[in-house]
């Protein structure tokens, strides 16, 4: 064997997984560009149901723009001017998704403002309790997991409480909580959204619901990861029980509560709404509320196309951490496409 020989041999591994890794990253990037490319598809389906049940709401469209405001030929002639209701329907339809892009819901004709600015501004408040909640939801779910996977009498309690606070409405266990800490202990304020301490309350009574959800199937995940082969390996080495769930148990056993965390986010929005009126807050769900009574349709529309835009993209974040923790789903994907 000549020198030449040699190298190449020897030069052949290091290519190899060279290229193996241009391969992993090509089609990592590739799922990642799929997902938002399916994110973008489902807001303008969003925006498209909006567009059409508006066509289809029975009454004249003029009417239910205008809500129980007065209907004068004026606001009248400014309604069809700015919704181009005189306008051949596809051009109605592609006018509406131009101003839905540049962030332009319309008018209310009830509250006199713009609805943009109305939404936008109570925005910040509902993204502020739906995060906190799914912060308490997580926290609640893994050290549920962690504690009692494989421990009989803990697993028991722990499964009971879950129970019921998934048997528990979100607004129910809002009551009791403000009942017990804030009228009688007097820890944290009633309402408003004055500080962190207001927000304390709303997250429990959000989040521990979808917690208990998350922590079953966390703890069944991490029961099936330490009966792994590689759970055996790492107790040889000498690592702790709690590391070795912590470390390497959460990661095998967290697959499956990541993709149920994704599909419960709806929950958490519309959740919010219920959230918000118990305690008093400000956000989306008091102004939904308020349009809907006023029968203030631009409002209505305008929430339902900025709640779709938050659910698809905390899904679609939720999706690519799938890909990120599962190299599987990755190399599934690379096979299927040779």
């Amino acid at each position: 064997m000549t020198a030449e020989n040699t190298t190449a041999l020897g030069e052949a591994p290091a290519a190899f997984l060279s290229r193996r890794r241009r391969l992993n990253r090509n089609s990592l990037g590739s799922q990642i560009l799929a997902r938002f490319g399916s994110a973008i598809l489902v807001l303008w389906a969003a925006v498209s149901l909006s567009f059409i049940s508006l066509q289809l709401a029975p009454g004249d469209i003029v009417g239910l723009l205008i809500g129980e405001q007065l209907r004068t030929p004026e606001v009248e002639a400014a309604i069809r001017a700015e919704w181009g209701l005189d306008e051949p329907l596809l051009a109605q339809y592609l006018s509406y998704l131009t101003r839905i892009l540049h962030g332009d819901f319309g008018r209310s004709y009830i509250l006199q403002t713009d609805v943009s600015g109305l939404v936008l501004s109570q925005m910040l408040p509902t993204l502020k309790l739906t995060a906190a909640a799914l912060v308490v939801a997580v926290v609640f779910a893994v050290a549920s997991a962690v504690i009692t996977a494989g421990k009989r009498l803990p697993r028991s309690i722990a499964g009971g409480l879950e129970l019921i606070l998934i048997s528990t409405p979100s607004f129910w266990l809002g009551i009791l909580l403000l009942f017990v800490f804030s009228f009688t202990l007097k820890l944290f304020p009633v309402s408003g959204d004055r500080d962190f301490s207001a927000l304390v309350l709303p997250a429990l009574s959000l989040g521990l619901s979808l917690g208990a959800v998350i922590g079953q199937v966390l703890r069944e995940g991490l029961e099936r990861a330490l009966e792994e082969p590689f759970a055996l390996t790492v107790r040889s080495w000498g690592v702790g029980d709690l590391v070795l769930r912590l470390r390497h148990g959460l990661r095998h056993a967290a697959l499956p509560a990541v993709t149920l965390t994704g599909w419960l986010i709806g929950n958490l929005l519309s959740g919010a709404v219920i959230t918000e009126a118990v305690f008093g807050r400000p956000g989306l769900g008091r102004i939904t509320v308020d349009a809907v009574l006023a029968h203030d349709l631009p409002v209505v529309l305008a929430v339902a196309v900025l709640s779709a835009f938050i659910y698809v993209v905390l899904s679609t974040l939720v999706d690519v951490l799938y890909l990120l923790l599962d190299p599987r789903l990755r190399n599934d994907a690379r096979e299927a496409g040779r």
